[in-house]
């Protein structure tokens, strides 16, 4: 059998961002897997351009990414208590496709901030957004990276023993659901 597709989507556009080394720690923890991440440097949604472009290419790559992986992990900071404009933004253009690569899709959902609570209110958020789409998102453990910046070490590894039990739970829940 082929390795599993993960995709994963950080909310953070940044090159050096804490949610992108989450994710990739993330996947190294989830085992062998072909490991797509995903590009959300997307144009913000406007329903004009829409009506009068269609959807533009780099938002179909994305859905059609989305409905060829087998799950999906999601990183998002915490902007003002929510999620990043980034990836709602996404998850607004992805709601235009034809279909609903969603669908019964397995996701894990996971948080690296700055502040004391890691990202948990917009983790809530995040949560609630992703509702409609009716995926199968994971109800934990939950992994909330707080004080992100000095969590990670030189080579993009967690140093927190407890933040990579927590995370490694996480990630052999979600390989689990590839069986469903």
């Amino acid at each position: 059998m082929a390795d599993p597709v993960l995709l994963t989507l950080s909310g953070s556009l940044r090159r050096e961002a804490t949610n992108r080394k989450l994710l990739a720690e993330a996947a190294r923890v989830f085992g062998p897997a072909t490991v797509v991440e995903a590009d959300l440097h997307l144009p913000l949604y406007d329903g004009d351009a829409e009506a009068a472009d269609g959807i533009p290419p780099a938002v179909q790559l994305l859905a059609d990414q989305i409905a060829a992986a087998d799950a999906v992990a999601i990183s998002t900071p915490e902007y003002n208590k929510g999620p990043s404009g980034v990836l709602k933004n996404a998850l607004d253009w992805v709601s235009r496709t034809e279909g609903n690569p969603w669908v019964d899709k397995p996701v894990a959902v996971m948080s690296a901030a700055a502040g004391r609570a890691g990202g948990e209110l917009a983790q809530a958020l995040l949560r609630g957004f992703l509702v409609p789409f009716q995926p199968r998102i994971l109800t934990g453990p939950g992994v909330h990276l707080a004080g992100s910046s000095k969590e990670f070490d030189e080579t993009g590894r967690l140093t927190s023993d407890h933040y990579e039990a927590t995370l490694s739970k996480l990630m052999l829940k979600l390989r689990g659901e590839l069986d469903r």
